[in-house]
Order: C-alpha cells, then structure tokens, then sequence
C-alpha cells in the first residue's frame, strides 16, 4: 500500500511538472529578425568639389583653314558646383553643372634664337546639363553645353614680352563619365570632354589680322561633396 501511494504520488508530480512547463512554452514570446538594411541612394541636391586633369588639341583652324596639331597640350584644375535631381524610386538623375579651370595646355615654338612664339589656354569652363542613370553607388552620365575660353597668343624675348593678345572664346563642349559614392556625402568622377571654342581674331590695322581657333580633349578627376546626404537606408 505505500509503494502504491508512492507511484501515485511520483505519477502527479511529474503531470503537474508537465503541465506547468507546457504553460510556460505558451506564453513566451519570440522576436521575428531584422530584414537586412541595403544601402539606397538619391542623388539630388547641391554639390561642388575639385577637379583637374589634362587636356590635348589635334586641330586648329587658321584663317578658316584646319590643320591637324599634335602640339597643343598640357595639365589644368580647378572646381566644380551643380545641382541634381532625382525623383525617389526611379533611376534617371538629371543635372545642372558649372565647372572653371586655370590652364597650362598651350603650344610654343621658336622662331629665331631670340624670338619665341606661344599659343597658350590660359583658362577654360563650361555651363552643362547633365543626364545620367545610377547603378548601384556609381552614375553614369553625359553632358553637354555652353563653353568658354581666355586664349594668349604671345610673342617674346628671353624673359621680356614684347607683343601680346588675349581673346575670350566662346562655343560648345559634350562628353561624359562616371562618378562614384565613396563615402556618405563623398563621390569620386572621372570625366572626358570634347570643346569647340570657336574662332578668335588677333592682330590690328597695322600688321593685319588673322583668326586663330581651336579644339580640345581633356580628360579629368574629382572629388565632389554633396550638401544633401545621397546615401539612405532601404529595407
């Protein structure tokens, strides 16, 4: 009889055990994981940054005649301001860019053994708008717009100017590039543009006139920095 007593007791025991275990498994909770966060990008807003590169020629145009030139050439820099658009969810960012640049592409030659002759861009930029489709952290783009030039021609004696003449030229650049989101605000380009300046006229009454124009490639970096944050979370 108390062997029997004893299974009984043993048997509710381990029930009740049992059942309070089974009661604590119902109420307790379970937190579902986070989704992945996936980094996103908007490009609009404000930017500006530095730039530079270099820039070659090979053609110029004297008095409406065009010659091929392989002598035209050199580095420059200078800076970068424009404005994005991009409308949330969609690929396409259209632009509005302003860019200048102080410039050493030039070509000289000596004329006599105390005569040197020079043809130099002095300084260059250009008003663009700007078309591109993103993938991933990096826009791919084109541009194209109103171009500018301050183009010296110069004539000197060792160390001395002896005659010389400034044009500003006006006319029209296209190109494209790439640029790439680095870091949050912080994007990296590389660029290539071609530029028509059109046609100056130098000289005076005296010596006659000739018209002098000119093409030119260049190739460039830069490191732009966007006031508007591109990068933001995307779930």
């Amino acid at each position: 009889m108390n062997r029997l007593s004893l299974a009984t007791a043993a048997i509710v025991a381990f029930g009740a055990a049992g059942t309070a275990s089974a009661a604590d498994l119902g109420t307790r909770t379970y937190t579902k994981a986070s989704a992945p966060v996936e980094a996103g990008y908007n490009w609009s807003g404000f930017y500006a940054g530095v730039m530079g590169g270099y820039g070659w020629s090979d053609r110029v145009r004297l008095d409406g005649v065009t010659a091929r030139s392989n002598d035209i050439k050199g580095g420059f820099g200078g800076g970068t301001i424009g404005y994005n658009w991009q409308t949330p969810g969609s690929a396409w960012v259209w632009g509005l860019e302003v860019d200048a640049a102080a410039s050493g592409i030039k070509y000289s030659e000596a004329l006599a053994p105390d005569l040197n002759f020079e043809d130099k861009l002095r300084a260059f930029g250009s008003v663009t708008g700007r078309v591109g489709v993103t993938a991933g952290a990096a826009l791919f783009y084109a541009k194209g717009g109103y171009a500018w030039a301050n183009n010296r021609v110069s004539f000197t004696v060792p160390g001395i100017v002896t005659a010389s003449e400034s044009k500003n030229l006006s006319g029209w650049t296209v190109g494209g590039g790439v640029e790439y989101m680095v870091a949050p605000s912080w994007s990296l380009k590389g660029e290539y543009m071609y530029a028509d300046y059109g046609n100056g006229r130098y000289g005076d009454a005296t010596s006659g006139y000739t018209s002098l124009g000119l093409t030119t490639h260049t190739v460039k970096g830069g490191l732009n920095y966007h006031f508007n944050n591109p990068v933001v979370a995307r779930y």
